[in-house]
């Protein structure tokens, strides 16, 4: 496959998944570009090993908290618009509050649970592949997954419960 269909490709996921990591627009762009731009410089280190999207995932996650590290921020912004096509934690969670109190949750969510959830979700990538981008098994990744899919139900319970106290 050449670059070109890789990019036409996989640049929309990554993307979405560097928004879910941003949420600004323009600085997910910028980083998507910086993505394939490193990944074009190092396709020949790419030995079909693994799926390309996850490795274009693990360069979109260094590439993300590298720009952070040396911006020193953490830009929180409005919900991407796929969100209503791609959480499906239960039916009850479907309305838009409930999706805004998710993303409210997952930005004060711990590491490494935060990232498997949107790994999981957002790039829609399979056990295996985020264990590999963790350095980690694929159950590894699917506990830590669920984990975070129970902290998530967790604090929307606790919140069901406090809006019925009301």
């Amino acid at each position: 496959m050449d670059f070109e269909t890789i990019y036409r490709r996989y640049f929309r996921d990554v993307y979405l998944y560097i928004r879910s990591l941003t949420a600004d627009d323009a600085l997910a762009e910028e980083i998507a570009q910086e993505t394939f731009y490193k990944a074009f410089k190092g396709i020949n280190r790419f030995d079909g090993s693994e799926n390309i999207r996850a490795w274009l995932f693990a360069i979109a996650r260094n590439t993300c908290f590298s720009f952070m590290k040396k911006q020193k921020h953490i830009t929180y912004g409005e919900i991407p618009k796929s969100v209503d096509e791609t959480v499906s934690l239960e039916k009850s969670l479907m309305d838009k509050e409930s999706i805004m109190e998710i993303h409210c949750f997952l930005h004060e969510m711990k590491e490494p649970y935060k990232e498997v959830f949107n790994l999981r979700v957002f790039g829609e990538l399979p056990f295996e592949n985020i264990g590999r981008i963790f350095g980690k098994s694929s159950g590894w990744a699917r506990v830590t997954f669920y984990r975070a899919k129970g902290m998530i139900l967790e604090y929307m319970e606790a919140m069901d419960h406090e809006r019925n106290q009301l």
